[in-house]
């Protein structure tokens, strides 16, 4: 397993350990404890949240009664801390649906902990079951949602917005180019290196990563000239 990113904050770090000690509490095996959010995605800000992502098991006697337990643990968000975990039964079901979640939680490359060699066997077995064009339509519907959250692209919008719009436009960019017959990398710059995106637009996404990784989250600017070019003709795609 790889030690965490050197910029990680240790109260940050010690903090969302305390909250998976507090999981295994409620009779439960943490399969594997990821960073998902803008840390992962590849484009965070300094003062980005840490968006704890888990996957768990149930001792079998839990599932063997008349009233369930939830399929879900959450713990409120404090301060920059945001954990919250998936049954693992629940996380194949929605991977069978096309939610792209489960299998991007599968591919961070930021680990807190994990059950020697699960992620591996798990991405195996996703890679069987997951229909890519079921979860195109996932990234279909995330790009729809946020053009509405953005509204227009002629004055500023924040920069976290458009992020949350750019990442599934070159995940469905990415897997066009592939017949829709796989699924696309996690990280967003890793995913931009392998996609057909205008070198001139690639670019200004790159100087937007970079900006953001030196700007609060909230941070506001214009969107660059190629780029809003290809967000509007992506946009007009997926209405």
């Amino acid at each position: 397993m790889e030690p965490l990113p050197a910029d990680f904050s240790p109260d940050a770090v010690a903090a969302i350990r305390a909250r998976l000690d507090l999981v295994r509490t409620q009779r439960v095996r943490i399969l594997f404890a990821i960073e998902s959010g803008s840390r992962a995605w590849g484009f965070p800000s300094p003062d980005s949240d840490y968006d704890c992502r888990f996957v768990y098991v149930r001792p079998v006697s839990d599932h063997l009664v008349l009233e369930q337990a939830r399929d879900v643990i959450e713990f409120p968000i404090e301060s920059e801390i945001d954990a919250g975990g998936w049954d693992l039964r629940k996380a194949l079901l929605l991977a069978l649906g096309g939610n792209a979640v489960i299998v991007e939680w599968a591919k961070s490359q930021i680990v807190y902990e994990e059950v020697a060699g699960f992620r591996r066997r798990l991405l195996d077995l996703l890679a069987e079951i997951v229909d890519p064009a079921k979860v195109s339509r996932h990234y279909l519907g995330l790009a729809r949602s946020h053009v509405t959250k953005i509204g227009s692209f002629s004055g500023e919008v924040k920069l976290k917005k458009l992020f949350y719009l750019i990442r599934p436009l070159v995940a469905l960019d990415w897997m066009e180019h592939r017949g829709f017959a796989s699924l696309p990398p996690m990280n967003l710059g890793e995913c931009l290196d392998q996609t057909e995106v205008p070198v001139l637009a690639s670019d200004e996404i790159r100087s937007l990563i970079d900006r953001k990784s030196q700007t609060r989250e909230m941070e506001s600017g214009l969107i660059p000239t190629a780029s809003r070019a290809i967000l509007k003709h992506a946009t007009v795609i997926t209405k």
